[in-house]
């Protein structure tokens, strides 16, 4: 018998008049994964959610979470999921603890309240405000707290760390690892690199409705350049020395050059060794610039 997926759609589409938000999307995600949305705005990352949690209806297609249809099983599939959306709204007049309180009366199964509080505390998120006087990085504190109540089979997440800094960043990845660590499915929408880099096992990747590509995280930065600024103490070499597989020159200035490398750096550094360097400055692409350099090598499926 062959393991059920913890979601899995098979031609799903759903047309908004002329407009195709999603086109046939056939995906499966299994239990345990921590499974990477990508694509940019406008994409349809939160219109696959909203039809999995069947907030809107498919146009064409099905799709199940854990084997129950999402259409016609939608209360079977609700308990077993979360749902963090990327327009998180809470009731203003209720606090923290207030609304931990009322989301977990509504969980299926009973919730462990010493658990959430101490998630709060690993967030450094002060339940005792109102969700009016949070601001925008403490509300979705409190959205991720929300979605890991009642330790759900699968949760559902639109941009979870959107509005938080860095450091609460961290923690949040930690949570979701945690959650897969417990058997947890993780499917999250994402146009952050390095979230996708830290949690993810495999991604995949919608393009104007269409998926265009499924892959592990490690090809998918296979395929992605960096660039690298580097200055000179005299004038910059000229361009025939940087002729190599790989490489593109995107800037001349007078002493400072700046590349496009795809694959690994050691060819530049070794084309760079018998100059004077006096700096050198490397940054990994956006997301947006390895989804645009995907989409002009996919082939329309």
């Amino acid at each position: 018998m062959t393991n059920i997926a913890a979601i899995e759609m098979r031609g799903l589409t759903r047309a908004f008049g002329a407009v195709v938000a999603l086109d046939h999307l056939d995906l499966r995600v299994e239990q345990g994964e921590i499974f990477g949305f990508l694509g940019p705005n406008g994409a349809g990352k939160s219109t696959t959610i909203r039809l999995l949690l069947d907030l809107v209806r498919p146009t064409d297609g099905s799709a199940s979470i854990l084997g129950f249809d999402c259409r016609r099983e939608t209360i079977e599939v609700r308990r077993r999921t979360s749902y963090l959306p990327g327009d998180l709204r809470l009731y203003p007049g209720l606090n923290g603890h207030q609304t931990i309180e009322l989301f977990a009366g509504l969980r299926h199964d009973a919730v462990d309240l010493t658990r959430a509080y101490r998630i709060a505390q690993e967030l450094e998120l002060d339940l005792s405000k109102k969700a009016s006087a949070l601001s925008k990085g403490n509300r979705q504190k409190l959205g991720v707290l929300i979605a890991l109540l009642g330790e759900p089979a699968v949760m559902l997440l639109d941009e979870p760390t959107s509005g938080l800094d860095p450091l609460v960043q961290r923690v949040v990845w930690e949570l979701l690892r945690r959650e897969a660590n417990r058997g947890a499915t993780v499917f999250f929408s994402s146009h952050v690199m390095s979230e996708v880099e830290v949690t993810c096992e495999r991604v995949g990747i919608l393009r104007q409705g269409r998926l265009v590509a499924v892959e592990p995280v490690a090809a998918l930065k296979g395929r992605s350049g960096r660039h690298v600024e580097v200055s000179f103490a005299g004038h910059a070499p000229p361009p025939e020395v940087f002729a190599l597989p790989g490489l593109l020159e995107l800037r001349r200035e007078a002493s400072t050059l700046e590349f496009e490398v795809a694959g690994e750096i050691d060819p530049l550094l070794k084309a760079l060794s018998p100059f004077h360097v006096l700096d050198l400055r490397t940054e990994q692409a956006t997301l947006d610039e390895i989804l645009l350099h995907y989409y002009e090598k996919a082939q329309p499926r």
